[in-house]
């Protein structure tokens, strides 16, 4: 066998491993762009002028300060992790009252995959929601995809738009 013949396999799958992993269709999914809001002021974060009055809300007044980019065990103010949503981090909800690791664990998995700030801190966070209409919303400032059930693809979907629309993009986030 000639030096080219064995060598041919690994020229043949060269192109297919340059390639990279398959991107998901995104045209599958829908994560509307929602109106600009109106105001986008900080206010206090016992207001409930929180947000842009959609459940779950993906702009508006919002809290100075932000959440730090992790999982969250337990519900926190939205008027805090609105302001994240400004700085372009991704925020994954999950509404849960019996419990559901496995929604949780698809989640913290999506968080992995958002972008880092250039602290090295992954720009997203994960906290459980009881306001929430569904059982999972996957938010970016303007931009929300809500289910009953996590789709991985549509999570990296929702993250490949992450810092597009967001006034204070690209910011780090606390860990």
């Amino acid at each position: 066998m000639s030096p080219f013949q064995r060598a041919l396999p690994a020229l043949l799958l060269l192109p297919l491993l340059a390639c990279g992993p398959s991107k998901p269709d995104c045209s599958r999914f829908e994560i509307p762009l929602s109106p600009p809001p109106a105001s986008a002021n900080h206010i206090s974060c016992t207001s409930t002028a929180c947000g842009d009055g959609l459940n779950p809300p993906t702009s508006g007044p919002h809290c100075a300060d932000t959440l730090r980019c992790r999982v969250h065990d337990t519900e926190q103010s939205r008027c805090l992790w609105l302001h994240n949503l400004e700085h372009g981090h991704a925020v994954f909800l999950y509404n849960c009252p019996e419990g559901c690791p496995d929604i949780v664990a698809t989640l913290e998995s999506a968080r992995q995959q958002a972008k880092v700030g250039s602290n090295g801190v992954i720009r997203a966070l994960v906290a459980p929601d009881s306001n929430i209409p569904t059982r999972v919303a996957a938010l970016l400032w303007r931009r929300a995809w809500v289910s009953d059930t996590p789709d991985a693809e549509a999570l990296q979907c929702l993250l490949a738009l992450q810092d597009e629309e967001a006034p204070e993009a690209e910011l780090a986030c606390l860990p």
